[in-house]
């Protein structure tokens, strides 16, 4: 039987319970709003163009707003509008459920139907999304030239354990381990270069990690193509890893965590679950700002 918290989310998503705009800022991916990666979440978007979620996203200035209008969600970062954003799935699912019960959701992105569960203990929501089918290819060697030109790395900086790939969970994101936490606390890129690389790449992030451990692993993500310096919290990029790890053989358990935002003073933390299921989980929770 439907239970009354899946019975309200359908009557919302059918258009009946919201019929004007309603704008909400979450921070995701933590439950302290100081720290997370902020984001906006537009209800009620359907009556707005292209170019009105544009200037409304900029206006926010977070790296993505989710514009909602039943259960079509779009994003825009304050330049462009991006195909799937994690932390702004979590933070959107955290919203609804706040207002309209805990429960399974479905999302209409332009990356495809994202699955999103809800649950609520001790009052908070935690979200765990399932991405696009995930998938990750070596990176050329042009490709790693270009990346490590435009952050002032050089190849004696990186992993060997980990190499360089192009991995995709819903959109593409060029990954590179470093191998010390001290070269990727020591983040200082040439922002109009890796852009530009990236925009010719048509990489979303360059998710920059460490290994800590199997279970353990710390990330930056430079995103300039959507005119911000770094995010404090992916999701789409800790699911596009997740791919990344299972194809190159580096699991361990099949489910670990990713440290984000630390070095930004915004501590974000993102728990990845990978077994042989096509699609990515990230787990996290969302705070209101």
């Amino acid at each position: 039987m439907e239970s009354m918290e899946n019975h309200r989310w359908t009557r919302w998503a059918s258009g009946v319970t919201i019929e004007d705009m309603d704008v909400l800022r979450y921070s995701a991916f933590t439950t302290d709003p100081h720290g997370g990666n902020p984001a906006g979440v537009v209800l009620g978007a359907g009556h707005l163009g292209d170019d009105e979620m544009l200037r409304i996203a900029a206006e926010l200035g977070y790296s993505e707003t989710a514009f909602v209008d039943g259960d079509r969600v779009r994003y825009f970062s304050p330049l462009a509008e991006v195909d799937f954003c994690g932390h702004a799935t979590i933070a959107t699912a955290v919203a609804l459920a706040e207002r309209f019960g805990a429960g399974p959701m479905r999302f209409h992105t332009n990356a495809g139907e994202i699955a999103v569960e809800t649950t609520v203990a001790d009052g908070q929501v935690t979200a765990t999304l399932t991405s696009a089918p995930a998938h990750s290819r070596p990176a050329t060697a042009t490709e790693l030239d270009e990346v490590l030109a435009a952050l002032r790395w050089d190849r004696a900086d990186l992993d060997p354990a980990f190499p360089p790939h192009v991995a995709f969970a819903g959109n593409e994101h060029f990954v590179l381990a470093a191998g010390t936490r001290e070269r990727l606390a020591k983040l200082d890129y040439d922002f109009e270069a890796l852009g530009d690389v990236m925009s010719r790449g048509g990489w979303t992030t360059v998710h920059l990690v460490w290994a800590e451990s199997a279970e353990l692993f710390h990330a930056r993500d430079p995103f300039p193509p959507g005119g911000v310096v770094e995010d404090a919290a992916t999701g789409a990029a800790a699911a596009a890893f997740g791919g990344y790890l299972r194809t190159i053989g580096k699991l361990g358990s099949g489910r670990f965590t990713v440290l984000q935002g630390e070095d930004m003073g915004r501590p974000s933390v993102l728990t990845v679950e990978v077994d042989d299921r096509p699609g990515i989980r990230v787990t996290g929770t969302a705070v209101r700002i």
